[in-house]
């Protein structure tokens, strides 16, 4: 029998996964007793650090009672479910988190669906019981009903539970006896989780993952299914149309800690990289020489939203990035393609823009930061949703919102999502919070998490997932109110900002260059207003007698990159470089606007 275990974390964002492999990786003592390691060991790059979610699928391996354990940390959020898909075929079992206050939550919901659909073994984590207002019985009813409701099977319904604090490092089998460790948790996993199968026979493995050294170049990560791979062996890569490349394995690797050691041959069941085989995607099959046999193609969701990326051709074009030529930033997009299943390039009747489709508005913004600090500039217009012609009818994808928010503001996040043609499904209480839960369009979710946090005063929290294509619900109102647009280009005032007050907020300070096009601000009214915002007071020799008031002025309003890619109507851009941000509309004169603005309407 193999001391194989491959299991993975799933669960809704910021339930805890990250944190509990920290404390996995400390219990399996893989780091001396000096090393400083810091908190989300995992969460490696800068934007996942900095937004505190993971992006990006990681593996590392641990030893526990002579048991490798290779344990994969998913992303929780539903635009990266690209991600969970790919993977959750390396695992033979799952630990699925759940918060012991917020319980099963949209994510939460999707993530089970694709593991119990694979037939992966379920433990499940309670996690968080140190919090106050928890209630782990409730949750666990909760997440039983929801494996039965998603026709989970008998030995998946019989499902063992672990209670803890990942953050304070305990895993208990009752929540109201907490324990110094986490040993709990590994001893369930080595006793419920089924060792790696041996498969024997030809080689078959599947390529799910990708590394990149910059050394060797691309680095195959799968699971071998069957068979043996061994250093120097001729295989067959399959690819998922099923055309058939011989290639040669040059190097292997496989998991131990948050590192690889190099090894001459990987058995069946075991996690392992592969260096030496070009053209390879996710999906593909590496497979015997002489006798190739392909691995099922991984199925992904489609991407339900697309957005329009355009080089960058405002008046302030080539001052901050260095990559900004239409082949730069094409090579990037299909370069993105290969590792992230779920994004789709297209090329557009203009060789300056493509139409990139993705999971939602988070999935796409990430790629536009990533590419943003790698030195591109790029511009990308207006979100806009899948819609698909069925039976001869317009369907548009459906989203299950869910809104948990205090009982006092509930009426008003009820309004807002109502306006955006949202259905209210269930309201309950939760704790001291209001449980909401709606469907809505996607299209209505572009722009609503704003309206709801400013109406909730930030405290309302929201989460939705793809639900299906449903009949188109019919127009739903934009943005109220239009926005104030630069006349000229220059400098901004303090002066100018100061007098110009009273006809809306502005995006901008003083003493920053804009150019004539670039949206200043928002108007009180609903439609778009041309300013002169670089206007400076004019001066006399003349003594001015008391009446010169100071410039008090309200300070600019900063958006996000998600906010500004909500807020943006048809005729806009967001023009992206790596020191700034700006909108701006497409067309940058008065004259042209006026022209040919008709098309947008």
């Amino acid at each position: 029998m193999q001391k194989i275990r491959n299991i993975a974390i799933i669960a809704h964002v910021d339930h805890g996964k990250t944190t509990l492999v920290d404390k996995i990786l400390h219990s399996c003592s893989i780091f001396r007793d000096n090393e400083q390691t810091g908190d989300l060991i995992l969460d490696n790059n800068d934007l996942e650090r900095e937004r505190g979610i993971t992006i990006v699928s990681k593996n590392v391996s641990v030893q526990y009672k002579d048991v490798k354990i290779n344990i994969i940390d998913t992303p929780g959020h539903a635009d990266f479910g690209g991600e969970v898909e790919r993977v959750l075929k390396m695992a033979d079992g799952v630990l699925l988190l759940c918060d012991a206050f917020e319980g099963a939550m949209p994510q939460t919901r999707f993530v089970t669906q694709k593991a119990l659909a694979l037939g992966l073994k379920p433990i499940v984590v309670v996690n968080k019981v140190d919090k106050e207002n928890c209630r782990p019985e409730e949750v666990y009813e909760q997440i039983f009903e929801l494996f039965f409701n998603l026709e989970a099977t008998e030995e998946q319904l019989d499902f063992p539970v672990i209670y803890g604090s990942s953050k304070q490092g305990w895993m208990s089998t009752d929540w109201q006896k907490p324990t110094t460790d986490i040993f709990a948790l590994l001893d369930a996993v080595v006793a419920n989780i089924p060792p790696a199968p041996i498969n024997d026979g030809t080689l078959q493995m599947q390529i799910t993952s990708l590394d990149y050294s910059s050394f060797v170049g691309r680095i195959a990560i799968g699971r071998v299914h069957r068979g043996t791979i061994k250093e120097n062996q001729p295989v067959t890569l399959i690819k998922r149309d099923g055309k058939i490349v011989k290639s040669r394995v040059k190097e292997l690797y496989t998991f131990e800690g948050l590192g690889k050691i190099r090894t001459t041959e990987v058995s069946s069941g075991d996690i392992c990289a592969v260096v030496g085989i070009d053209g390879f995607d996710i999906g593909d099959t590496i497979s015997d020489f002489d006798a190739p046999e392909q691995l099922p193609v991984i199925s992904i969701d489609e991407p339900t939203m697309n957005m329009l990326f355009t080089i960058n051709n405002s008046p302030f074009f080539g001052k901050e990035g260095k990559l900004v030529t239409s082949q730069r930033i094409k090579e990037r997009l299909y370069k993105e393609m290969e590792k992230n299943l779920a994004l789709k390039v297209i090329e557009t009747a203009s060789p300056d823009s493509w139409l990139v489709y993705g999971r939602g508005i988070l999935h796409l913004s990430v790629l536009i930061e990533t590419m943003r600090r790698e030195g591109y500039e790029i511009q990308v217009g207006q979100p806009q949703v899948i819609v698909k012609e069925i039976d001869g009818k317009k369907h548009e994808p459906i989203e299950t919102l869910i809104v948990d928010v205090p009982g006092e503001v509930s009426g008003k996040v009820i309004e807002l999502v109502t306006q955006r043609k949202g259905e209210l499904l269930i309201m309950e209480p939760k704790g001291d919070l209001q449980h909401l839960e709606f469907e809505i369009p996607s299209r209505g979710i572009i722009g609503l998490r704003n309206n709801v946090l400013t109406a909730t005063a930030g405290e309302a929290i929201m989460a939705h997932r793809f639900k299906a294509y449903e009949p188109w619900k019919g127009t739903i109102p934009g943005r109220s109110n239009g926005v104030l647009v630069s006349m000229d280009k220059g400098q901004t005032t303090a002066y100018s900002i100061d007098k110009l007050q009273d006809r809306g907020r502005f995006f901008v300070d003083p003493g920053v260059d804009v150019y004539e096009g670039q949206i200043m601000g928002e108007h009180i009214r609903d439609n778009d207003l041309v300013v002169n915002i670089v206007k400076g007071k004019a001066l006399t020799n003349m003594r001015a007698s008391g009446t010169d008031d100071n410039a008090r002025i309200a300070p600019a309003i900063k958006f996000s990159l998600e906010e500004a890619m909500e807020y943006i109507q048809a005729d806009e851009y967001i023009e992206v470089t790596p020191a700034s941000m700006r909108l701006r509309k497409i067309f940058l004169t008065e004259q042209e606007r006026k022209v040919k603005g008709k098309q947008f309407v």
